[in-house]
């Protein structure tokens, strides 16, 4: 292993050593119980099997192993469209292995894309502790010898993941819907953003280009929050081998999402095999994880997701622990926005196969892990076959890149360290993501301009204000202010500056989303402006310096120190399209360094 993974592996360890054995004494407290449909009584089994049909009597006696579904369905989403097939397909493959699934529950899945700049974006963080909350009630029901989980998303997966470590005695497997066919490409699809950004195209020309982008059932193609979830529950040993990236509809979608049901089975209660997922959710299936977001340039949310379900599991993580990672990780993948091609791509050029290999063969990945397929991560560099009776089996994935421009070889990256840096300063501590981020622009000192909105950076780019090198300073935007919306809406903006030939950042409290690229930009600042953090010192005209080759995010002016943080008005998001439903949790949430929770008491103390 390479040292400073060991090492990292460690720190985590001994951090959590109290809070991980509280947690592992509860499950297996709870594993020794016995399958919950053991201490029901005839009532309660009557109303759990009332609805099932002729597969009654097998649920209401216990004879053999039933599967809780949580899906987060809904078919105005593109990525979870394809559920909607999902428990026929389940049902059907447990009735054929001589068990038995039942719908436990649904969680809700928003779309940031839809909610983009809209009011709506206010309550997507905070969604992600509602599907964990959501999820625990379908499970509470304790009717169950494992669990299946249907979800994609930005805050969908996490949340699935912190439900699934809190009910961390029941074996549980993730199986994904997979991202929809390429369409649009997505340099195109920027361009024309930025074009219109620029007033060079009308609106309808942006609808056609959008549309032709987000065109078919499926994740969007781009290396966002969705597909970096997706990425990350393969590499924890979530996922069947390969499954991630098959495309929905397929027969091979299918096939991996039947094989999974006979794999959850059979590592259920009562089995040989039996693996209660709290044990897979160990320190070193997240130092992986860690890993593998650095190395492929996953998204910049992940750092507070792996938080919060790490520290549902008992699992201490700090933003130290991704940056320390980065260091000696290799930056493998360029999948946008940290490259041209789209996750269809990577996928057909050797993919997370390749790249798992390639890590576990550096050192820089623990192999000694469970996994849903079976104790080691190496099973994770097969990829899945369909055989002549259209059932899966598992053969050795490619040894090499069937596309350098794609995905590299440890030996020979993109560049030498990873795609995630953490920031610190006397600005506080935040994450940029430097994948994308061209060498000569890691380092921008320019003076500050101060917005407490993104429209308000929209109206002064208009305005003709922007047209200098700038630092934008975006505030207010942190979970207590506003409930942390993504700033991605100014990403054509900040880029038109960039394009005119300016030095421009973006440093803000809020977050910038899985698909921030090429503009420079600090996010998640913590402590956060409405929690007096520095950020709320800052005034127009102050030099700032975002040093991300050096990790220091500074502000330049001598009196810093002795300014009082200014406030802001925040009384608007305290109502309008549910946002008076929430007010609560942003009175509660905690810091994003700590994973931006409101579920207060998460995992073990």
């Amino acid at each position: 292993m390479n040292p400073s993974v060991d090492a990292v592996t460690d720190r985590i360890r001994k951090r959590s050593a109290d809070s991980r054995r509280t947690y592992l004494e509860r499950i297996d407290s709870a594993i020794a119980e016995g399958p919950g449909r053991a201490h029901l009584s005839c009532s309660n089994l009557a109303h759990a099997a009332a609805a099932a049909g002729p597969e009654q009597e097998s649920i209401a006696s216990g004879a053999a192993p039933n599967i809780g579904i949580v899906t987060a369905y809904n078919d105005m989403l593109s990525a979870h469209q394809p559920f909607e097939r999902f428990p026929g397909l389940i049902r059907e493959a447990a009735r054929t292995a001589g068990a038995t699934a039942q719908v436990a529950g649904g969680v809700p899945a928003m779309c940031d894309g839809v909610t983009q700049g809209r009011p709506g974006m206010e309550l997507s963080l905070f969604s992600r502790d509602v599907i964990a909350l959501s999820a625990a009630v379908a499970l509470t029901h304790n009717c169950f010898d494992a669990a299946v989980f249907l979800g994609v998303c930005d805050k969908i997966v996490p949340g699935l993941a912190i439900a699934a470590a809190s009910f961390g005695h029941l074996p549980s497997i993730f199986l994904p819907g997979g991202p929809m066919p390429s369409g649009l490409s997505n340099d195109r699809k920027s361009e024309i953003r930025n074009r219109f950004a620029a007033g060079e195209v009308g609106r309808d020309e942006l609808l056609a280009a959008e549309m032709q982008a987000y065109h078919a059932p499926g994740t969007c193609t781009f290396y966002g929050t969705a597909n970096s979830n997706q990425m990350l529950m393969e590499v924890m040993g979530l996922h069947l081998p390969g499954a991630t990236f098959v495309n929905p509809n397929t027969l091979m979608r299918d096939a991996l999402t039947v094989a999974g049901v006979h794999r959850v089975l059979q590592i259920a209660a009562k089995t040989n095999d039996f693996m209660p997922v709290g044990h897979i959710l160990n320190e070193k299936a997240f130092v992986n994880g860690m890993v593998a977001l650095n190395a492929t340039g996953g998204s910049t949310n992940l750092v507070m997701h792996m938080t919060a379900m790490a520290a549902a599991a008992g699992i201490r993580l700090d933003m130290e622990d991704f940056a320390d990672l980065s260091e000696v990780t290799p930056l493998m993948a360029r999948v946008y926005p940290n490259g041209t091609a789209d996750v269809n791509q990577f996928h057909a050029a050797g993919g997370l196969q390749f790249v798992i290999g390639e890590l576990l063969g550096a050192g820089l990945m623990h192999d000694d892990v469970l996994t849903v397929a079976g104790p080691g991560l190496g099973r994770y560099t097969q990829e899945p076959k369909l055989d002549g009776d259209g059932a899966i089996t598992w053969h050795p994935g490619p040894g090499a890149s069937l596309e350098p421009a794609i995905v590299r070889p440890a030996s020979d990256p993109f560049q030498e360290f990873g795609g995630l840096k953490l920031l610190d300063g006397n600005l506080g501590r935040s994450v940029i993501k430097v994948s994308a981020v061209a060498p000569e622009r890691r380092v921008i000192e320019a003076p500050a301009r101060i917005f407490h909105d993104q429209e308000a950076v929209k109206l002064a780019f208009a305005g003709g204000e922007l047209d200098r090198d700038v630092v934008c300073v975006v505030r207010f935007q942190g979970p207590k202010a506003n409930g942390m919306p993504e700033l991605h809406g100014l990403t054509p903006t900040l880029g038109v500056i960039q394009e005119r030939g300016h030095r421009v950042a973006l440093v803000t409290d809020g977050r910038m989303s899985g698909a921030s690229g090429k503009i420079p930009a600090a996010i998640h600042v913590a402590p956060e402006a409405a929690d007096g953090g520095p950020i709320a010192r800052l005034r127009d005209g102050d030099m700032v310096r975002l040093d991300a080759t050096a990790g220091r995010l500074e502000v330049l002016a001598p009196d810093f120190e002795d300014r009082v943080p200014a406030t802001a008005d925040l009384s608007a998001n305290d109502y309008g399209y549910g946002r008076d439903l929430f007010v609560n949790f942003r009175r509660l949430v905690g810091s994003t360094a700590d994973g931006a929770s409101v579920l207060a008491g998460q995992g073990p103390a």
